[in-house]
């Protein structure tokens, strides 16, 4: 029998009414990030939390229980491996989620879906200037 695989997720609003995951926008579909490591998913929360996020919780959860929300509310996923790249976030965020508690589990409906779309914008850092972010906030940790 395999070992299920554990990997961390942030979670908002933890154990309350409001509880939702973190999620990145690509494209026109909402992708989950796995983290392999869970000094790289709090490393992400503060990231987030830099860019002005609510303070997310790192959860600890088994794999196949992401991938079967991701099938059931049509999201993507993507495993963070350990020691990779660090992940970053985006620069832009959407203005407004589009998950509600109390919503239908799937909204096809492309009005609320171009306005939940980030607009494109040029990054405000050269790629120089991220990897002296990036070492600064390592050095925190």
């Amino acid at each position: 029998m395999i070992t299920p695989m554990r990997v961390f997720v942030l979670i908002f609003n933890a154990r309350t009414e409001n509880e939702g995951i973190h999620s990145i926008r690509v494209g026109d579909r909402n992708k989950i990030l796995m983290f392999e490591s869970e000094d790289d998913a709090t490393r992400y929360a503060l990231l987030l939390e830099a860019q002005d996020f609510a303070s997310p919780t790192v959860e600890a959860v088994d794999a196949e229980e992401i991938k079967e929300f991701c099938e059931s509310a049509n999201y993507e996923w993507e495993i963070v491996p350990e020691n990779g790249e660090l992940a970053i976030p985006p620069e832009t965020n959407v203005p407004e989620t589009d998950w509600q508690p109390d919503a239908p589990k799937q909204n096809n409906d492309e009005e609320s879906q171009r306005r939940n779309q980030a607009p494109e914008e040029q990054p405000e850092f050269s790629d120089s200037e991220i990897d002296r972010i990036r070492r600064k906030l390592e050095g925190l940790l």
